[in-house]
């Protein structure tokens, strides 16, 4: 073994315990009975006030070259683009998912995904995710088409699980795993550490291109974190890709002492060779990946490439239950760590509880507070651990109450 490889936890060698048929039940389809049917009459979606959108940016124009101009995302990425998917059956059951794209992923849904449903048989899950694919490979693979599709293929897994009365890790072979311990995601990290998690992600720092007094402020926050959290917390950062190669070398470097469990996304999510480079030469930490990466294989680059250490795929963005199955088998088989974006929402915990991979699962709505939407669809959490969530399908009920309030577009 390497100093390298001695240096990182087990999760990320070789799972010496998994077996040809781990990873074929991890990939594989959930069985029917001959003839069962759920034929599918009704698609919908419409953009979920999960929280208040940033709005257009007040003042005078940016200059041309304002850093700030680098961080504009709009309204269709990240929470801010979340959809609600809904899907009904003939039979009479309705299943839900999470999307994204915001707008602009509804109306693909609306004039093509949707259409291209309805008649079928909503069991037929991973047949109809290689249809949308496939249909949607000349303006999609990445992006909005493949968050659309993500909101779709979630709500017909919550339709398997509903229709076999068994939360769909229950139908898909159940649990790896009794509960997944979590992280906390916010720059309080005193208010995480008071919700029970023993595991902290700090985010939002100063861009590369604020150069030498922007580098010295994300350093002093990151140095500032581990003596607030104490020398026994797990401490992440998140760069939400505002750094390039040179600058995440040099700041790994001065914050050594810190010891970061995982720096994620410092780079753009194609810069494939800047994320080997960072794998190779960083010694100090690992280097995650994969929030903004699309289907088996855009990962499968990843892992090809070794640019990353941990895989983060979100399962509302990335391709839904069906291609993060396929994400996690082959995370297993590198002996690459999982560490779902946004896992401890009952979507991610589901792919966490299935894989044969052991990690974290990131805080999505515990103890956000006010926010009775993300707290729907978060799981239970005690001890700094979430559990398994309950109930058919996914475990979430959408009240009419809650739909008027937050996607009116669905009712």
């Amino acid at each position: 073994m390497t100093r390298r490889e001695s240096q990182l936890p087990s999760f990320l060698g070789k799972d010496k315990g998994l077996t040809r048929r781990g990873l074929l039940g991890l990939a594989g389809g959930v069985g029917l009975a001959a003839g069962e049917r759920l034929e599918i009459v009704s698609v919908k979606a419409a953009p979920l006030r999960i929280r208040a959108a940033a709005g257009e940016r007040k003042g005078p124009p940016l200059g041309d070259f304002d850093p700030q101009r680098w961080r504009t995302f709009g309204p269709f990425s990240q929470l801010d683009g979340a959809i609600l998917v809904q899907i009904r059956t003939k039979e009479g059951l309705t299943g839900y998912g999470l999307g994204g794209g915001g707008a602009a992923g509804c109306l693909a849904i609306e004039q093509h995904l949707g259409p291209l449903l309805r008649g079928t048989n909503a069991l037929n899950v991973e047949l109809l995710w290689e249809q949308m694919f496939s249909s949607s490979s000349f303006y999609g693979r990445r992006g909005v088409a493949i968050q659309a599709i993500s909101g779709i293929d979630l709500a017909l897994w919550d339709l398997a699980g509903k229709r076999a009365g068994l939360p769909v890790y229950r139908l898909l072979g159940g649990p790896t795993q009794a509960k997944v311990m979590g992280y906390y995601t916010g720059n309080d990290v005193e208010h995480g550490l008071k919700l029970g998690f023993r595991a902290v992600k700090i985010a939002s720092f100063e861009s590369f291109r604020n150069g030498a007094a922007g580098m010295r402020k994300n350093v002093e926050k990151i140095l500032d974190a581990r003596k607030r959290v104490g020398p026994e917390v797990r401490l992440m950062l998140d760069a939400l890709c505002a750094w390039d190669v040179e600058y995440t070398i040099e700041l790994a470097a001065r914050v050594a002492e810190a010891r970061l469990y995982f720096m994620e996304e410092p780079l753009l999510p194609d810069d494939m060779d800047g994320y080997a480079q960072l794998c190779r030469e960083i010694q100090t930490t690992r280097i995650a990946s994969g929030e903004h990466e699309a289907t088996i294989y855009g990962f499968r680059e990843l892992l090809r490439n070794k640019a990353a250490h941990i895989l983060q795929p979100d399962l509302s963005w990335s391709g839904g239950l069906t291609d993060g199955r396929k994400v996690a088998a082959a995370a297993a088989a590198a002996g690459v760590g999982l560490m779902p974006h946004r896992g401890g929402s009952v979507y991610g915990m589901t792919l966490l509880l299935l894989a044969h991979t052991t990690g974290m699962a990131e805080s999505f709505g515990t103890g956000e507070s006010g926010n009775e939407l993300m707290e729907l669809m978060t799981p239970k959490f005690e001890g700094g651990y979430y559990l398994p969530p309950t109930g058919p399908g996914f475990g979430v009920e959408f009240s009419d109450a809650i739909l008027r309030k937050y996607a009116p577009g669905v009712i």
